[in-house]
């Protein structure tokens, strides 16, 4: 399928006033002045306001693409648009695929014409998939274009696919959507498609693309989850899977027909980090028939010796919508939405409950409040939260709190950690190297698997697994190097060296990594040799 031309997102125009506002408002940051005092000093002449931050980056990306300026990344950052979204060293992209029944009947979900179930149209992700009519190719260019012209790097990009049950959509369809998103990324200029015949190829290709695929993203539910389905997903490049998990109660499962068992996710979770998959679980509290006590102790059979053990979580309280089949027991009051200070403090009490090696990537969906009919509708309930534990003096431990983000560090001045845990099947190493005053500069996830074999995947036979490597700090381009900057120091390649030590003194005979396409040049120059679907490295040859 190749894009319309009329559907392209249209560029920024400038008028010369605004150009000439943006480089005198860029001088004076230049020359040492405050953003905001200089776009203060510089307003719009015809008394609009101020020049936006996406005018000062298309005036600094111009200058230096006309070597009049040498590249500042100091002034970039300071004129970049919403910087966390690139803090964790990667990019993501989101985007959206069409409507295909979900073999779900779970009462909590909404259903609108022509989106994927549980998706609403003014939602910020749904809303980019239905301006660009679902297709992949334009999703991701787009959102590429919109990421640069506020001064995000898009070279590595994390590719997120939403829809709800990806897994039950067609093959050809996942392959085709999946293939498209990487012609996207592939290309050097967006408006020109080139397109490529085959998935391979179009994967191939990304090796060395300007956007280069760094992790691959979907959603499914547990009970799609087998053997075939792992085989599958490494064909598409697929490297993490959010699954549903929503309760760990069979009871509260069944009343809200889920239409699979707790045990089926705990099974899931376990095979897909047998496959060296990061496992990504979303949890609701407040569904029908939970209480605040019941889903505190709910809660905690997410973590322990043999349990679920995610590597990130997403908390997304039940929200009473309309149209769903929750609101015909809220209308006869067998369910009752719990009042935010309720929801407020439940969340505040199990965040103190994560471990560090797992991540809450969200706490409530970005549903707006005009969708909710009863119950909580604050959005910004995440920071409510972080206010409320700073009132208790309590801390969460979870990866995303403990991120360095903006922070410089020196490689020699980190300690390396390793946390030892043990999920259904399998002994984890989550090794970190983590600052002084504990903030997390980089890690990696290895996974030893009870039994190798449990996948049905021959490259992994008789592996360890590395089924992550993550370092932290602003998102840069490849290649290039700031001082204090913990992406780029080393730290993958020492966490990698002392992951093979584990791994070997366990009797392990080879490391195996998950690795996405994007990253297969970094893993190949540390040793590592492509197979069918993960990249491999023999650890008896090292010891030779």
């Amino acid at each position: 399928m190749r894009m319309k031309a009329e559907t392209w997102q249209k560029k920024r125009d400038y008028s010369q006033d605004e150009l000439a506002l943006a480089l005198e408002i860029l001088e004076d940051i230049r020359g040492g002045i405050d953003l905001h005092a200089a776009q203060r000093a510089h307003p719009k002449h015809d008394g609009g306001g101020f020049i936006p931050k996406h005018a000062l980056v298309a005036v600094y990306t111009q200058k230096v693409a006309l070597g009049e300026w040498e590249a500042d990344n100091d002034l970039l950052a300071k004129i970049r648009m919403k910087p966390t979204r690139t803090l964790s060293g990667v990019t993501t992209v989101t985007v959206l695929t069409r409507f295909h029944p979900c073999p779900g009947e779970c009462i909590f979900c909404p259903q609108e014409d022509q989106l994927p179930k549980s998706y609403l149209s003014e939602e910020p992700g749904a809303k980019r998939g239905v301006e660009n009519e679902f297709d992949p190719y334009l999703q991701v260019s787009n959102r590429i274009r919109a990421l640069e012209a506020v001064g995000h790097p898009t070279d590595k990009i994390e590719l997120l696919i939403l829809g709800g049950s990806f897994s039950a959509y067609p093959q050809d369809y996942q392959a085709w959507f999946v293939q498209r998103c990487f012609d996207a990324m592939n290309a050097v200029d967006p408006g020109e498609d080139a397109g490529s015949e085959t998935l391979s190829e179009a994967q191939a290709r990304n090796v060395h693309a300007a956007h280069r695929n760094v992790g691959l993203v979907i959603e499914t539910r547990p009970d799609l989850v087998d053997k075939a389905a792992l085989t599958w997903y490494r064909q598409l490049g697929v490297t993490k899977v959010q699954m549903g998990a929503q309760s760990f109660d069979d009871h509260i499962l069944a009343l809200n027909k889920r239409g699979h068992t707790a045990r089926e996710t705990l099974e899931a979770a376990a095979l897909l980090r047998g496959g060296g998959f990061k496992v990504v679980l979303h949890w609701m509290p407040n569904l029908l028939g939970a209480t605040p006590a019941s889903d505190r102790e709910d809660f905690l059979r997410m973590w322990g010796e043999g349990a679920y053990c995610p590597d990130e979580i997403k908390i997304y309280p039940c929200q009473l919508l309309e149209g769903t089949e929750l609101m015909v027991h809220w209308r006869s009051g067998d369910y009752q939405p719990y009042a935010e200070d309720t929801l407020l403090d439940l969340i505040a009490d199990i965040k103190t409950k994560v471990p560090r090696y797992c991540r809450i990537n969200r706490i409530i969906r970005d549903i707006p409040s005009t969708y909710v009919v009863a119950g909580n509708k604050n959005t910004s309930l995440r920071q409510n939260i972080q206010l409320e534990m700073a009132r208790r003096g309590t801390r969460c431990e979870c990866i995303r709190c403990r991120e360095i983000r903006k922070k410089r560090v020196s490689a020699e001045v980190l300690n390396l950690n390793d946390l030892v845990y043990h999920p259904a099947h399998a002994e984890e190493h989550f090794l970190s190297y983590d600052t002084a005053d504990d903030h997390l500069a980089g890690f990696l996830r290895l996974s030893l698997p009870e039994d190798t074999g449990a996948t049905g995947i021959s490259e992994l036979d008789g592996a360890a697994i590395i089924r992550e490597v993550h370092v932290y700090g602003q998102s840069l381009e490849l290649g290039e190097d700031r001082s204090g900057i913990a992406q780029h120091s080393g730290l993958g390649t020492r966490l990698i060296q002392r992951a093979e030590e584990i791994a070997r003194e366990k009797s392990y005979r080879h490391m195996a990594v998950i690795a996405a396409v994007g990253t297969r040049a970094y893993y190949a120059a540390r040793g590592y040799i492509l197979g069918k679907a993960y990249m491999v490295k023999s650890l008896e040859q090292d010891e030779g």
